[in-house]
């Protein structure tokens, strides 16, 4: 067959399905689940993974690599990192009791976490018998849900609250179903409970970013009735209050965009999983979709109606800021016209002084070279024809030295002005 060229991630997308292999358990077995947040970072987490597998002589996954297992005395250690948290997932044979402990995990004393844990989960996996089922009692029945699982044999429960070690305890009671029906309810649940809790994260962020947004509105509020009667120099600083409101809104919105983003996408991972489990309920108990979402979308909820507020807010700011700046815009041009207008009174003024100032100057001039003009033609008196006297030339030159004289400075000042222009 002929090789057609690849995309450069066809190897990626066509693997990415045999990434996270689905796990098969046996029945009376346990599962220990840890999510850890990364804040050191994925190499942090992929650190502490290839520390265990040293441990335990086992080959370090490629750097690259996303998911890994080793084997652990009788069970199985499982690392899986994801865009903001690693996970590590511990399965072995049940203990006698319920709860009781396992001696042999990878989660002892010398266990180092990546970082911030932020969901544990346990479940315990038996046959479902009579004498099981009474394990449905040490849960807290205020706070139980229970799944049928399958065709109504096999139960899936937890009060979703946490043992004395912190963990979110789920109990699996199976019947007739195969190690890989077990291993995908126990990775239903495990996601359940981690994505869960991960999505809760939006809500903290939400509630203290709505009190910020009311504080906000109130300000927004009182600084537009300001606006009314606000002179220009008000004006300007009332801007100035918008603009640095503007920027405290957009940056909490970007600092919250990433957060309520993945919650968004958390829970909705969750509704998947709630309705891959059904809504078929133990008799007296309520499902564990029916128990979570009394509480998960009215928290992703209250994250959108904060993202709408910072939208909202976001718009009346720019409006108010655009009202504001025509309103100082006018205000200058206002100011720059009356500049204007005093500038053009002033130059006429000074055009009206040049002229009266050169009308003088040319009288001065034209008496001046006049009375030289006199004493030149009393020098040469006796040279002049009669009846020509001297101050008869003079009086005749009176106009010719005005006219020149005129006509001298015009162009002057015709000079002036296109060197000017």
């Amino acid at each position: 067959m002929t090789e057609f060229p690849r995309h450069p991630e066809h190897a990626f997308v066509v693997g990415e399905i045999h990434s996270r292999p689905l796990p098969e358990f046996d029945s009376s077995r346990v599962v220990l689940h840890f999510a850890f947040m990364s804040e050191g970072g994925k190499s942090v987490a992929s650190a502490v993974f290839a520390q265990l597998c040293r441990m335990r002589g086992e080959t370090v996954p490629a750097a690259e690599m996303r998911y890994h297992s080793i084997p652990w005395g009788r069970g199985r250690l499982r690392w899986e990192s994801h865009s903001e948290f690693t996970t590590f997932t511990f399965d072995a044979p049940a203990p006698r009791s319920f709860l009781g402990d396992l001696h042999d995990h990878p989660f002892a004393a010398g266990f180092m976490p990546p970082g911030s844990l932020i969901s544990a989960t346990r479940i315990e996996i038996r046959a479902n018998t009579p004498a099981n089922r009474k394990l449905l009692d040490k849960f807290d029945p205020e706070s139980l849900a229970v799944n049928r699982l399958s065709d109504g044999k096999s139960l899936l429960a937890t009060d979703f609250r946490q043992d004395p070690n912190g963990m979110t305890v789920f109990l699996l009671l199976e019947s007739e179903l195969g190690p890989a029906q077990i291993g995908a309810y126990a990775k239903m649940a495990i996601e359940l409970e981690t994505y869960r809790t991960l999505a809760m994260l939006g809500l903290p962020l939400a509630r203290s970013l709505s009190q910020k947004l009311s504080n906000m509105e109130v300000d927004l509020s009182r600084l537009t009735a300001e606006t009314k009667d606000a002179s220009a120099d008000e004006s300007a600083e009332l801007l100035a209050k918008i603009n640095a409101m503007a920027a405290e809104l957009e940056s909490d919105a970007a600092a919250s965009l990433f957060r309520f983003g993945a919650s968004r996408a958390y829970g909705g991972i969750v509704q998947d999983r709630i309705k891959a489990l059904g809504n078929d309920a133990l008799a007296g108990n309520v499902t564990l979709g029916g128990y979570i979402n009394r509480s998960l979308p009215p928290a992703l909820r209250t994250c959108a109606s904060v993202e709408d507020r910072q939208a909202n807010l976001s718009r009346k700011l720019a409006r108010v800021a655009n009202l504001l700046r025509a309103k100082v815009d006018i205000e200058i041009e206002s100011q720059n016209r009356n500049l204007l207008s005093s500038m053009n009174r002033r130059t006429q003024l000074q055009l009206r002084l040049q002229q009266t100032v050169e009308g003088l100057s040319v009288a001065a001039v034209s008496y001046y070279v006049v009375g030289l003009f006199y004493y030149l033609a009393q020098a040469f008196e006796k040279f002049l024809p009669a009846p020509l006297t001297p101050k008869m030339l003079a009086g005749l030159f009176v106009p010719v030295a005005i006219l020149c004289i005129w006509l001298v400075v015009r162009r002057i000042r015709n000079h002036h002005s296109e060197s000017a222009g």
